[in-house]
């Protein structure tokens, strides 16, 4: 054996016994990976050794190799044991912290949105009044939408809803009355259904937004008359807003329904006095009334479009904003706030 490969494996074996008196210097994870850098990273001291193998004689240089390689593994396998047991070691300080004995974090619990709540609450009283649901897309034809509703093209009353147009014929529902029209051609009268839905409109402001839901209802029979109409609504709003909530009908327009009629409630902030707290009522502005939904007697025409003969049957509709009715049962002051999704403001109807 040379001088020059005999000084080289010693060198290796003191680079061993170093790194085995190092045992118990790394006192966290974070130190142990500086160690393990210090003698096996690319500038480390094993790395700095091997670079002396290019000195060695060509018949050294097997013998120095498989030393090297020796040394290597051996003190990876050293610091390999020291992160096993640093770890443990660490782990079990993290335990030690831990009190089993303390209550665990309960999750934070979500709720319905208020209009979901408003909606679900709606159908349920008008299903217990006997109608029941009917579901229509929300992209709709002309003829659905318009057409079949006593709305001919040339009709004023379409610029009254700033519709959102797909295409000529094609539109994002302006309301929800195009399911009425679609239970119609599916069944034979009687028919009493309601359709829950988002509707589309080209509006934005305080009290208006490009999205809202919309509940309207229908109820086609023979004999069905105005007083069977004031009926109904008189039960749903006193089922919704209370027994002692008053209710008044106003003439008014609609295309698809004549008579038509406004229906108000006392309002729900100054129980129909028209002030509170010694000043003028800021929801009703003074008058003691609060328009909550549109209402009328089917017209004939919007039968014929369907089939059904207007000397046979009579019907009424009816349809009201769900937003309005949370705004009003939650004294919501901006309809922005339930789009915003702030928690805050969601969190309280839980």
């Amino acid at each position: 054996m040379s001088n020059e490969l005999k000084s080289f494996l010693e060198g290796l074996d003191s680079l061993a016994h170093d790194c085995e008196s190092r045992k118990g210097q790394a006192c966290s994870l974070k130190e142990l990976d500086e160690l393990r850098i210090e003698f096996l990273g690319r500038k480390g001291m094993l790395a700095q050794a091997m670079a002396q193998l290019g000195a060695l004689d060509n018949t050294d240089k097997p013998a120095a190799g498989k030393k090297a390689n020796e040394i290597k593994q051996h003190i990876t396998a050293l610091i390999d044991s020291w992160q096993l047991d640093l770890t443990a070691t660490e782990a079990n300080h993290a335990l030690s912290l831990f009190d089993p004995t303390m209550p665990g974090r309960k999750p934070w619990a979500g709720s319905l949105h208020p209009v979901t709540l408003v909606m679900d609450e709606v159908c349920n009283v008008l299903t217990g009044l006997g109608f029941e649901h009917a579901a229509g897309p929300e992209v709709e034809n002309d003829w659905h939408n318009f057409e079949a509703l006593n709305i001919p093209p040339e009709h004023p009353a379409r610029d009254m809803q700033d519709t959102l147009y797909v295409s000529d014929n094609i539109v994002l529902r302006t309301h929800t009355s195009g399911m009425q029209i679609r239970s119609m051609l599916q069944q034979e009268p009687p028919v009493a259904v309601i359709a829950p839905g988002k509707v589309y409109r080209r509006d934005s402001d305080l009290t208006h937004t490009p999205m809202f839901h919309q509940i309207e209802g229908l109820l086609v029979d023979r004999n069905v008359s105005m007083a069977d109409l004031r009926g109904t609504l008189t039960a749903f709003v006193r089922q919704i807003f209370g027994a002692q909530t008053e209710v008044r009908f106003r003439p008014s327009f609609f295309p698809f329904t004549e008579p038509s009629a406004e229906v108000d409630i006392s309002c729900v902030m100054c129980g129909g006095k028209g002030e509170s707290g010694g000043s003028t009522c800021r929801v009703c502005k003074g008058t003691g009334w609060v328009e909550i939904l549109g209402c009328g007697m089917v017209d004939p025409n919007v039968f014929k479009s369907v089939g059904y003969d207007p000397e046979v049957y009579t019907g009424f509709a009816f349809g009201m904003g769900v937003e309005r009715i949370a705004m009003l049962k939650y004294n919501i002051g901006d309809l922005r706030m339930f789009f915003e999704n702030d928690v805050r403001f969601l969190e309280q109807f839980a």
